[in-house]
């Protein structure tokens, strides 16, 4: 009898999670036997094993051949346990030193003549490796650009099987990993493609300093699209951590592009006929499919013409809205995952959009029908939004700010409240709880004093903390040390702004 034991990780939402295949091979009829829930893909990685190390000049052992997954709870799906599989066998056969794939994870899927195959949602698993302290990864070479960018673990990339074996004999280099591109600036629309407006283009930079919430209510044509588009040329590149988080996402949403790491806030604009299951994420078996919510983590998510979304996929919002993350559950899968966006939403003040015209193409839309349009966008959804701006008919054609300009204003905004929050678990304004605000991060005595009026008036206590979190922004614009009276005032001013679209 000889035992083997190997590494290998499969995803589950968007986490990796490391699998033991230990590879038991004893006397008895030539028979294969594959346990630990595995799915149909992975049972198959038997016989393109099989194949590959024949194909390859080396042996197929002779006898009982029995594989087993751990956790045996972990269901796993997917090709990418085809590598560590082969390896277990060969270790087993005495083909290879047992010793030499104990401390290595192996991600790839196996072609038949032995070639190593890209696998979707390479990063999250590597990731899953360098957080239980294994330092040595083999992949694919289409998978090694991405996830060179987890600093705790050694990705390496190889060819096939034969330049696996002999990489970690140490008679082989592995392939050079090549050069991920890293998108700069020029990537983007730039903002000064948006003629006048300067009100709007204001309210844009406001928001991207405390990653704030914004609506924007406008007739047809005024640029609320164009500027939407231009926020991802003014804000800051993503930290570290960041681009880990969102590249794990998108190599598991989108697998087949993505292939650099994501440095650059994602900016998502699913389409208004996009179901609840398009922004939330859905479950096909055991495989989640990642929703335009959560492929918006750490970045953008646009939803133009909001009002044309159905009523259910814009409650959909509201939970991760204030939670960050999207609690799924469904028959087949049960978990978390992450959605921490900025909201950008887009509408027109009514449904044939000439209610704030200055033509005299009169709006005739009826009563009934402006109502229902207008309350498409619920309370609760408009009560989240932080920042409220009607833009009005296009005045003038000068030329704005680059978003160069913009950019640098807003850095060095962020700057200052990465300082003021270095010793908190957060690092933009629009994420301070409302405890800390009230006890670590209060205005000025006379804008306490307006705020404490909002409140009882209409602003209520989610309407406070979001105007007080807006004046902290406007303060970090202005380098003031807290935000004065006439912070709070200018920040409840944007938020009442227009701020239902019935009242439009």
């Amino acid at each position: 009898m000889a035992l083997a034991r190997s590494l290998g990780a499969v995803v589950s939402g968007v986490s990796g999670h490391l699998v033991q295949v230990e590879v038991d091979h004893s006397q008895g009829l030539p028979t294969v036997g594959l346990v630990g829930l595995p799915d149909a893909s992975v049972i198959e990685s038997k016989h393109r094993a099989k194949t590959a190390i024949v194909n390859s000049g080396l042996s197929w052992p002779k006898g009982r051949v029995t594989i087993s997954l751990s956790p045996a709870e972990l269901r796993k799906h997917g090709a990418g346990l085809d590598l560590a599989i082969a390896m277990g066998i060969l270790g087993s056969t005495g083909q290879i030193d047992r010793e030499l794939i104990a401390n290595t994870v192996f991600l790839a899927e196996l072609g038949l003549d032995g070639s190593l195959r890209s696998v979707p949602g390479a990063l999250p698993c590597v990731i899953a490796a360098a957080q239980s302290g294994i330092k040595s990864v083999v992949l694919p070479l289409g998978n090694i650009a991405q996830c060179q960018i987890v600093p705790a673990a050694c990705s390496v990339a190889c060819s096939d099987l034969n330049h696996v074996i002999a990489y970690l004999r140490g008679e082989r280099e592995p392939l050079p990993p090549g050069t991920a591109r890293d998108p700069d600036f020029t990537d983007f629309f730039d903002l000064s493609d948006v003629m006048g407006q300067e009100e709007a283009r204001w309210a844009l930079e406001v928001a991207a300093v405390g990653r704030h919430n914004l609506s924007m209510i406008g007739s047809p044509g005024v640029g609320k699209t164009l500027l939407a588009q231009r926020i991802s040329g003014i804000l800051p590149p993503l930290t570290e951590d960041e681009t880990l988080q969102a590249t794990a996402i998108h190599a598991v949403a989108s697998p087949l592009t993505c292939n650099n790491p994501i440095t650059r806030p994602p900016f998502e604009a699913p389409h208004h006929s996009a179901t609840m299951a398009a922004l939330v994420g859905s479950v096909h078996g055991h495989r989640v499919t990642p929703g335009a919510l959560t492929r918006a983590h750490h970045g953008v998510l646009f939803l133009d013409e909001a009002p044309e979304f159905s009523r259910n996929a814009l409650e959909a919002l509201r939970q991760p809205l204030e939670s960050g993350q999207i609690a799924l559950s469904r028959s087949s899968w049960t978990g978390l995952l992450p959605a921490k966006f900025q909201l950008i939403l887009a509408a027109n003040p009514c449904p044939c959009g000439n209610a704030l015209t200055d033509s005299p193409k009169a709006c005739g839309c009826a009563s009934v029908a402006l109502r229902k349009y207008t309350m498409q966008v619920s309370g609760p959804l408009r009560d989240r939004i932080d920042i409220n701006i009607l833009i009005p008919t296009f005045r003038g054609a000068g030329i704005g700010e680059s978003s160069a300009v913009v950019r640098e204003r807003v850095t060095a905004a962020r700057e200052l409240s990465a300082q003021r929050f270095r010793d908190f678990p957060w690092s933009t304004n629009s994420e301070v709880p409302p405890a800390s605000l009230r006890v670590n991060f209060h205005p000025e005595a006379g804008g306490a004093e307006l705020l404490n009026s909002y409140v009882g008036h209409s602003g209520g206590l989610r309407g406070s903390h979001r105007a007080l979190r807006v004046a902290w922004s406007l303060a970090d614009l202005a380098g003031h040390q807290r935000p004065t009276r006439e912070d709070v005032a200018l920040a409840i001013h944007l938020r009442n702004s227009e701020m239902a679209m019935a009242s439009s």
